[in-house]
């Protein structure tokens, strides 16, 4: 990773707000880049606008695009997946040809496919699926990326990287989430030996010591600023860096504020946090 990384806002904490509504406050929070989610471009297309001009509205505010977030129906067991599961209705229809086409049309150099319903499958059925979904983004020049999570049917980043390396295409990776990676219990020891090349896209946030009962619902509600929880952020950095990873970073807060509070306001310390967090984690490697 770069000594002066260019960080990115995720969009999923804001998907409440319109797109073109995020861009100012993003970028006056110190910003340069965004994640985004189909639905912002579905939506936006919906009302008239073509891709080429979201695009264009979105580098007008000195902003780049990082990364489309996410797919979450391209695994077999996922298309079958009962209404009883939480967002049952969106993820299915975050399929990976809809995805990975939109991630095209405006631009995004990737695409992370996520396990959010709860399902399991075979590791070779899984390698399967993303072969086929690592594919359909080579296509478009486009990397996937897997985001592990501690309550889906990918739960850690040795389940992640087993995926990854059966799969075996070259636009084939992971992405790192600090909450992901130590609400999961997942090994620094296996970070440190992935190639940096098979990490994609990295996002950083903290929590408290203790978890929640529900950690779906502490993920989406109660994430913290970076260097405001426990999170050992510092050798997170380090580890990541010793892979010799160049992956973006993405500050990822979901929290009660972001939902509260003007934007402008919730995010006006999370760049400041995260620079400073990197930077202490660099003075002592």
């Amino acid at each position: 990773m770069t000594a002066d990384p260019m960080l990115v806002l995720s969009g999923p904490p804001f998907g409440h707000l319109p797109l073109l509504d995020r861009l100012a406050p993003a970028r006056e929070a110190g910003f340069s880049a965004i994640s985004l989610m189909p639905g912002d471009i579905w939506s936006l297309e919906a009302a008239g606008m073509n891709a080429v001009e979201i695009g264009q509205r979105i580098a007008d505010h000195g902003l780049a695009v990082m990364e489309m977030d996410c797919t979450a129906c391209w695994l077999p067991s996922q298309r079958t997946a009962g209404d009883d599961v939480p967002m049952a209705t969106l993820l299915r229809s975050l399929t990976p040809d809809r995805v990975i086409e939109a991630a095209a049309r405006i631009g995004s150099p990737s695409v992370t496919a996520v396990e959010m319903m709860g399902v399991t499958t075979s590791l070779d059925e899984a390698a399967e699926a993303f072969a086929y979904l690592c594919d359909l983004a080579a296509e478009h020049g486009l990397k996937v990326h897997i985001e592990f999570l501690p309550f889906g049917g990918i739960p850690d980043l040795a389940s992640a990287w087993a995926i990854v390396q059966a799969a075996g295409r070259i636009n084939g990776g992971l992405t790192l989430d600090s909450w992901h990676f130590f609400r999961s219990g997942s090994s620094f020891e296996l970070l440190e030996q992935i190639p940096g090349s098979r990490i994609h896209t990295i996002q950083i946030n903290d929590a408290p010591a203790k978890a929640e009962p529900d950690l779906l619902q502490e993920t989406m509600s109660a994430r913290l600023i970076p260097g405001r929880g426990s999170f050992d952020l510092p050798r997170f950095i380090r580890t990541l860096d010793r892979t010799g990873t160049e992956a973006p970073i993405s500050v990822e807060i979901f929290s009660a504020s972001t939902r509260s509070a003007p934007m402008a306001e919730a995010i006006k310390s999370w760049a400041p946090a995260a620079r400073d967090i990197i930077r202490k984690a660099r003075e002592i490697q």
